[in-house]
């Protein structure tokens, strides 16, 4: 038996550690890594755990993020419960045998610390990584702070391998203004969390011989529609399942969570759309903008996949301005958020005035008087009915001010 873990009431943890508590909570199997700034210390923590005796799993160290998430593979199409951190660079390198994951639905969970891509090369923390995992057929949670970022691990593992689902999750959190910044964390014990989780649900485990099983079988075009589609179908069904568990962690914990969350959006007439711990930066901003006569407000998601249409549009529909925070490149393009919430927000009716900010790219500060200064715009466009600025521009960028559309 594993040794038990003295918990307080109230912990002191950056993300990293309350992700890595998680997972030893979750009582994996098989966690393979290999550690990236700045998620090491997920992996790094878990070890210690692993070596301390508070783990009865294996910690595999590999020569390679792709030989981490094959390893990864294997283990989950074996029958074990499988989890692993990346960030960035290595994320890129994983990408490859997301795919593999996704296709052969394996309910391998991946802490991700959101960090930007090269070149040139940042260990800081943006959005660029996130973006990239969209269409990888990846549930992906988005998280705001530390207490998140354990939340959603216990959570990731249980929407995972529910039988209605049986899909890979990745688990956000902001390189270092999260993953570094310590904060107080109510966690559970670690029965109350296992019990939580539960135990894990094998399903065509190569390793079960009784059972023969294929796993990376080659269909072309005879068959290979329709295996996307199935994984299509099974991720746009998940949000039910989520909600389920969302309420049942709210039952066990007081904490609420939504796929679409909102603040101050009761008689809103400017909002801002963002992600990560921007998101409680904004609503700093949403209090003190009202103050001065603006009635903004903010709008979130917690499943940027499945992609929330829906509820992305009832929250966005009766706005008159909205501005769509991006902390990735577009690289030749409007941003993502912005492409896919102003999607959602007309086809749901609203018709508000929508516009891109692109920040913090690298790790680049977001402000309150950047954000001040958003809402003062969306204020403008409101009471004009139009764009008083242009579509998308580059906030806190050193020289000229960049601007497009």
């Amino acid at each position: 038996m594993p040794k038990v873990f003295e918990l307080h009431e109230i912990e002191v943890w950056d993300g990293n550690m309350a992700a890595s508590h998680a997972m030893r909570q979750a009582q994996i199997d098989v966690v393979a890594a290999y550690p990236i700034t700045p998620s090491t210390p997920i992996v790094q923590n878990y070890g210690s755990f692993v070596g301390n005796g508070y783990i009865e799993g294996e910690f595999v160290m590999v020569e390679s993020e792709h030989a981490a998430m094959s390893a990864c593979v294997g283990a989950a199409a074996a029958g074990g419960r499988v989890a692993t951190a990346t960030s960035s660079q290595g994320f890129a390198f994983m990408v490859e045998v997301l795919y593999q994951a996704s296709g052969m639905r394996l309910p391998i969970v991946l802490n991700l610390v959101n960090r930007a891509l090269a070149s040139p090369l940042n260990v800081n923390g943006d959005h660029s990584d996130m973006y990239l995992s969209r269409d990888t057929g990846w549930i992906n949670l988005c998280t705001y702070n530390p207490q998140e970022a354990y939340d959603f691990n216990l959570m990731a593992f249980k929407i995972a391998e529910d039988l209605r689902v049986r899909v890979p999750v990745i688990v956000n959190q902001d390189g270092f203004i999260c993953s570094h910044t310590a904060q107080s964390v109510r966690p559970l014990s670690d029965e109350m969390a296992y019990k939580f989780i539960g135990e894990y649900k094998v399903k065509n485990a190569m390793l079960d011989f009784s059972k023969p099983i294929t796993y990376g079988a080659q269909t072309e075009e005879d068959w290979h529609f329709e295996h996307k589609s199935q994984l299509h179908n099974a991720i746009m069904q998940a949000p039910s399942v989520i909600e389920e568990v969302f309420a049942e962690f709210k039952k066990l914990t007081g904490r609420e969570y939504k796929l679409v969350e909102t603040y101050d959006m009761q008689d809103a007439e400017v909002a801002i759309f963002a992600l990560g711990t921007s998101v409680e930066s904004a609503r700093m901003a949403a209090k003190n903008a009202r103050k001065r006569g603006i009635k903004a407000g903010v709008v979130s998601l917690r499943t940027l996949r499945p992609f929330p249409y829906k509820e992305i549009g009832e929250a966005l529909k009766n706005l008159k301005a909205v501005a769509f925070l991006d902390r990735s490149l577009p690289a030749g393009a409007m941003g993502m958020l912005f492409n896919e919430c102003v999607s959602a927000m007309y086809g749901a009716g609203g018709k508000a005035i929508a516009s891109n900010y692109i920040y913090g790219l690298g790790g680049r500060d977001l402000t309150q008087a950047h954000l001040q200064d958003i809402y003062t715009e969306l204020d403008s466009d409101a009471k004009a009915g139009k764009l008083t600025h242009a579509t998308q521009q580059f906030i806190g960028l050193r020289g000229p001010k960049l601007s497009f559309c």
